[in-house]
């Protein structure tokens, strides 16, 4: 299952497929820590005792590029590149709707719901709400099967279902997103992918100083139809 795109003794950089945890989770099914873990174990047997750091996440049906540490330190370092904003994410989205200007930016205050698993835009100041931030471009447009835009997405924080959450606020729900986009919460649309990936992931190396970026490019229906 483990698609490899870049491997050395600090990091290994990886593509989650749709549908799996990006950490260990309490069910038998597959993550991605542990799928690393498998990894190498088989192809470093005296390696010993296997870290894998975790340095940020995506949503179970959300797939794309991934950075894992395999020490600590290095673990240590990416999480600050990640707290300061200097880990360069971009993602792809296909959204409903025919979107009017090429660029934008979205700024909002979401707040998550534990109990319920989602989150919303609320008024600034309101307890517990953080400030996200995102930057999108236009990509194209298509009006078969139906009207929907493709953008890229870049992410200067990362909030609970951020893209997902903000994108419905402003009217543009994501195609197949059946938390936030109601023509996807029943019936057999319920079943369709969701149409959100981890595009480019770009940073510096903690060890050689060296700027490292790497690309994914999306799979799915929704994204099959602007090829």
């Amino acid at each position: 299952m483990l698609e490899v795109l870049y491997e050395d003794r600090d990091i290994i950089v990886v593509k989650k497929p749709v549908g799996v945890e990006s950490q260990s989770s309490a069910s038998f099914a597959p993550d991605m820590v542990s799928e690393i873990r498998k990894h190498i174990h088989s192809h470093y047997p005296q390696s010993g005792e296997t870290y894998v750091g975790v340095i940020h996440r995506l949503d179970k049906p959300v797939g794309g590029v991934m950075v894992y540490a395999k020490t600590k330190s290095t673990a240590a370092a990416l999480c600050r590149q990640v707290s300061s904003g200097k880990m360069g994410k971009v993602y792809k989205a296909v959204v409903c709707g025919e979107i009017v200007d090429n660029v934008e930016n979205f700024v909002d205050y979401l707040l998550k719901d534990s109990k319920s698993n989602v989150s919303k835009i609320v008024e600034k100041g309101t307890a517990g709400a953080k400030r996200a931030e995102l930057r999108y471009f236009v990509a194209g447009r298509i009006g078969k099967p139906e009207v929907l835009t493709l953008v890229e997405i870049e992410l200067s924080t990362g909030r609970h279902h951020q893209i997902r959450v903000q994108f419905a606020g402003h009217g543009m729900p994501l195609w197949g997103d059946n938390r936030y986009n109601p023509e996807f919460a029943g019936g057999e649309r319920r079943k369709a992918s969701l149409a959100l990936w981890a595009w480019k992931l770009s940073f510096v190396h903690p060890r050689t100083g060296k700027v490292m970026t790497f690309e994914s490019e999306p799979e799915g229906e929704a994204f099959s139809w602007f090829l």
